[in-house]
């Protein structure tokens, strides 16, 4: 048996998910496909594929195997890119994850450009805010705001991003407008966040002129994610301290009100991480190379507009 076209069949068939369209991807006739698969499961002893009439799904076992193939036909891949004018036109699967706030906001719009240069990479993006292990998930690299705790991974940074307070019109309206940080502890409610990690609770923190802030403030709402506590914030549940290129737009438009003119928060940096004892394959590097590029030029990005001037009037800037 010819272990590796077995192998590069299983795979086809579970992507695939029937015999017949993944022996034309490959270019074997079914019945080779079949053979090659059943011969696979007999060397290994274990049932791969659970088949009916109309799909095939994978066992557990065949769903482990499947992983520990497609790592090892993706080297086997990038060692012959490597070795040929392939390197110059990377190419094969690519698994990254991002932030949701970054992913919805800044790089899935940015994705066109990336496809445009690099056609034949095929990249698996997990888009949330939970924590990942990069090395027992297998996955190539990842994007992450603020300090990088684990010095076992290789750390690029590529950018810095700004939290900001804001409300809605409607909020303000009934509770009114808090001139100084320190209003949010008494008469406001605020809307937190906790970390999807450990269920930590995140005090709301500004400084200006040499003079920090950090309140604990009463709040009706904590979320976990950035977009929903956008969302809560233009529902008019309270005020929201996040990120400055989630509520640009909402700002331009009037949708919320930027607060405390002058303060603002300590630069926090964005990475791009990578495990260290991991071949920087061709992808890699180009997927790297292009997610800085895009963070440099950005205008989401751009501290310079974090709050753009209103047809009617300007805001109060944000230095």
């Amino acid at each position: 048996m010819d272990k590796f076209s077995a192998m590069q069949a299983f795979v086809r068939v579970v992507e695939a998910g029937t015999f017949t369209k993944a022996a034309d991807s490959i270019g074997m006739p079914k019945a080779t496909v079949t053979r090659l698969i059943q011969t696979l499961e007999k060397e290994l002893d274990t049932k791969l594929l659970n088949r009916t009439t109309r799909k095939v799904t994978v066992t557990a076992d065949g769903a482990a195997y499947y992983e520990r193939a497609g790592r090892l036909l993706g080297d086997m891949e990038e060692l012959e890119s490597s070795m040929s004018r392939a390197k110059a036109s990377p190419r094969g699967r690519l698994k990254v994850d991002i932030p949701a706030s970054l992913g919805m906001a800044v790089i899935i719009p940015a994705l066109p450009d990336f496809y445009a240069r690099y056609p034949d990479i095929q990249i698996e993006l997990g888009v949330s805010d939970r924590p990942v292990d990069i090395i027992t998930e297998n996955v190539d690299c990842v994007i992450r705001g603020g300090e990088i705790t684990d010095q076992s991974l290789v750390a690029r940074r590529i950018g810095e991003f700004y939290l900001m307070s804001c409300a809605s019109p409607a909020y303000l309206k009934r509770h009114g407008v808090p001139v100084h940080p320190r209003e949010l502890e008494r008469a406001h409610k605020l809307i937190r966040y906790f970390s999807p990690r450990d269920g930590k609770l995140y005090n709301v923190t500004l400084q200006k002129d040499g003079e920090m802030v950090e309140l604990d403030g009463q709040h009706q709402l904590a979320v976990n994610d950035s977009n929903a506590g956008v969302a809560a914030a233009l529902a008019g549940l309270g005020v929201l301290q996040t990120l400055t290129f989630l509520v640009q737009h909402h700002i331009s438009s009037g949708a919320l009100e930027p607060l405390f003119g002058g303060w603002c928060t300590e630069p926090k940096p964005i990475h791009v991480v990578y495990p260290p004892n991991r071949h920087l394959s061709n992808k890699v590097r180009v997927f790297v190379d292009w997610i800085a590029e895009l963070f440099s030029r950005h205008d989401l990005i751009q501290r310079k507009s974090t709050l753009p001037v209103r047809t009617q009037r300007a805001p109060p800037a944000l230095v």
